[in-house]
């Protein structure tokens, strides 16, 4: 702590306090603060600031002045009549009010008689340069932080518990979560919504990077696009006590950019800021707002040293970078061949524009993943080229999550190596602990090997941190229905068809949960809700083996048979399994096998398959498949 005149300059949590009342003050505002008041009394040059805060960017001279005049107008303070910084002409800068250290000043309040306190109250209002006096007169001031920073230490403690915790209520609310929602397109031809939503989704990635901060996932943030929706509906909703929001308005090379994080209770704006810049320096500005947004919360970011969360999406060419975030906007858009192929001509484009240009290649393998798995392309040759762009998005930058998860995918679909999927995933918890789809992969894999409660609680998290996204809630019932806890897999397949009616999959897996409860008349009703076909032919499969209506169960797996032979090989082994015919169930899941079927990996934990557990074939397949046996 540094102390002068009525003002606390908070070096620790970067932090500046007037009387007990926080200043708002940009964060680079508050290093060059920062910087003068720890040469109090000492000239400095303009390049000596630049160089201490700046040390590998070359930045105009007159971005440190417009630095000044912010610190001024926080301050109070007039050039013509300085009682803070004074400008010394051809030279620099020189801070001219006594500062004191926290320790001196307490030192200098603790023998105080009631006659100083009075005098130094009577003082106050001519504005006394005395510093022993002043200071003692700021710690009593600033005694109430205390209080606040324990409050908020309480809540990193709650959220850490939440995050190592199952629990299928709805998230706590803390201090130290926050929702990044989609940035406003203002752009005159209203046409940067690309830009805008590659924007705030950077931003939910940066975020993430901070240990110990809940930040809410893309698709949860992203349902309120376009609606002016209440905050405190959006906090509740979404389980945060913070919003960031904003608006981007792009013409041409300049882009201007607001954005302002608020407390969802109250509506209490905690920071805001304007953003005027080229479109080259983009990453400047998501790094800017990235670290405003956790200092006013209160968090300490990764490395405990103040500096930014830097994005891992530096491109030399703004022309890459706009392809790269117009290849995200249509990955994020769905699941469609339409947009998966745009996804990958613009990754393309951006690999193109800039072949060293590690996140590209990461998106790109990515969208090669996905592609392979819904049979959009060739499995082998999708899963090949989705490996390589992955290993080439590692190799050119070692410190990014994306290249990891893109690599772990395409090892756990279409690989199974389970021990390099798993080298992977530690890299990226390690680089970014706070990411939806780390443990979304994480539990993932944890099932294939076996280890379902731990499944469980890592998509139990994934879900607390995108509450609106629909395929989690249905993955973590699946999860549920696999270890016996069939009420709770309900409420989460329930809870899908909640958030997305045609959900892909719940009622289908909600048929299989009814079944296992010995009700297959339910189970029917549900199963002929379900809108994926190869799901609906499965479960009719299932239901009328269990009602004894052969026939009927017969002529479900004939046209499963017929029309997904290809792309169904594991849940027509499933059916095959669960009617009893063995062989039959063994030459489809060594079809599946040949196939690389993506479904594969779970038969081990799949109680369809508890018929077949003692035939010496199972086990081999366990073997061949590097899976505990």
């Amino acid at each position: 702590m540094k102390l002068f005149k009525t003002f606390c300059l908070d070096t620790a949590n970067h932090l500046l306090w007037r009387d007990g009342e926080r200043v708002p003050i940009a964060p680079k505002g508050f290093d060059v603060l920062a910087y003068l008041v720890e040469h109090a009394g000492q000239v400095v040059t303009q390049n000596e600031i630049l160089e201490a805060l700046w040390p590998e960017t070359h930045v105009n001279p007159e971005v440190l002045r417009k630095y000044i005049l912010e610190i001024r107008k926080a301050l109070s303070d007039r050039p013509d009549n300085p009682e803070f910084i004074e400008t010394v002409p051809k030279r620099g800068y020189r801070f001219v009010a006594p500062v004191m250290d926290e320790s001196v000043a307490e030192a200098a309040d603790e023998p105080a008689s009631h006659a100083t306190e009075e005098r130094a109250t009577k003082e106050d209002a001519s504005r006394s340069t005395d510093p022993s006096e002043q200071a003692g007169s700021l710690v009593k001031r600033k005694l109430w932080i205390i209080p606040v920073l324990a409050v908020v230490a309480a809540a990193g403690l709650g959220l850490y518990f939440l995050l190592t915790q199952h629990s299928r209520e709805a998230p706590l609310l803390t201090d130290t979560s926050i929702a990044v929602l989609p940035f406003a397109d203002m752009s005159p031809a209203k046409d940067q919504e690309y830009f805008s939503d590659g924007l705030a989704e950077q931003l939910i990635n940066d975020l993430a990077k901070v240990s110990g901060l809940k930040v809410i996932g893309r698709s949860s943030a992203f349902q309120f696009k376009g609606k002016n929706e209440d905050l405190r509906d959006v906090g509740r909703k979404l389980g945060v006590a913070n919003v960031l929001e904003g608006s981007v308005r792009h013409e041409g090379n300049h882009v201007r950019i607001t954005a302002e994080l608020i407390k969802a209770d109250d509506g209490f704006e905690l920071w805001s800021q304007t953003y005027d810049r080229e479109i080259k320096d983009i990453f400047a500005v998501q790094d800017d707002i990235a670290l405003a947004a956790t200092q006013a919360l209160q968090l300490k970011l990764l490395g405990g040293n103040g500096q930014p969360v830097a994005s891992n999406l530096r491109s030399a060419n703004p022309e890459a970078y706009q392809a790269y975030l117009q290849a995200e906007y249509f990955l994020g858009r769905g699941q469609s061949k339409e947009d998966l192929g745009k996804a990958l001509a613009y990754a393309d484009t951006a690999i193109k524009l800039d072949e060293e240009y590690a996140p590209a290649w990461a998106l790109r393998a990515s969208v090669r993943n996905m592609m392979a798995q819904l049979g959009l392309t060739d499995t082998t040759e999708g899963f090949r080229m989705a490996r390589d762009d992955a290993e080439r998005a590692i190799a050119l930058d070692p410190t990014s999550a994306s290249g990891y998860l893109a690599l772990a995918e395409t090892q756990i679909s279409y690989d199974w190596d389970w021990d390099t999927a798993n080298t992977c995933l530690m890299k990226a918890v390690a680089l970014e602990p706070g990411s939806v789809d780390v443990f979304r992969l994480h539990s993932t894999l944890s099932s294939v090997l076996g280890n379902l409660n731990e499944a469980v609680k890592l998509d139990a998290q994934a879900a607390a941190l995108d509450p609106l996204r629909a395929n989690l809630h249905v993955n973590l019932g699946y999860l549920l229905y696999l270890v016996g806890r069939y009420d709770e897999g309900q409420a989460e397949q329930h809870k899908a068809l909640e958030l997305n009616p045609q959900a892909a999959i719940a009622h289908g897996d909600l048929g299989k949960i009814l079944i296992a409860e010995s009700k297959p008349r339910q189970a029917l009703a549900e199963i002929e809700e379900e809108p994926t076909e190869w799901a609906k032919l499965t479960g009719r499969g299932l239901g009328y083996h269990a009602l004894g209506r052969e026939q009927e169960s017969n002529t479900a797996l004939t046209g499963l048979i017929a029309k997904y032979h290809a792309l169904a090989a594991y849940q027509i082994a499933e059916v095959y399994a669960y009617r009893g015919e063995s062989d039959k169930s063994f030459e489809w899941l060594e079809r599946a096998y040949e196939q690389r079927d993506p479904g594969l990996p779970k038969f081990n934990s799949d109680p369809l398959f508890k018929n077949l557990r003692h035939d010496p074939r199972y086990s081999n397949l366990l073997k061949k498949m590097r899976l505990p046996t």
